[in-house]
């Protein structure tokens, strides 16, 4: 596992392209020295590694849901039936981008 240093730390806000202040990267630095310190505490478990890991805390059940069968398709016209506002046979929105 590589080690969280305040050098790794910055490297990855760089590549993700934020920064922060100082004191914000002390205050994450604390944070995964707490995080790595429990991890270590956790693999200190005898027989841990005889479970399996858990993704979920609870057992889901998908059996509600339907098979993904392909279907005819609307005609144009009536998928466009209740649009407000059409344009080129398609629905017009709003702009969303600033």
């Amino acid at each position: 596992m590589k080690t969280i240093t305040m050098d790794v730390l910055k490297d990855a806000a760089n590549r993700l392209l934020f920064d922060m202040s100082e004191d914000e990267y002390k205050t994450l630095y604390e944070e995964f020295r707490i995080l790595t310190k429990q991890m270590e505490t956790i693999g200190k478990i005898e027989g841990l590694e005889e479970y399996p890991p858990m993704t979920f805390p609870f057992d889901c059940s998908t059996t509600y849901l339907r098979e993904d069968v392909a279907e005819k398709p609307l005609p144009r016209e009536e998928a466009l039936a209740n649009a407000g506002s059409k344009q080129d046979n398609q629905i017009k929105l709003p702009k969303v981008v600033l």
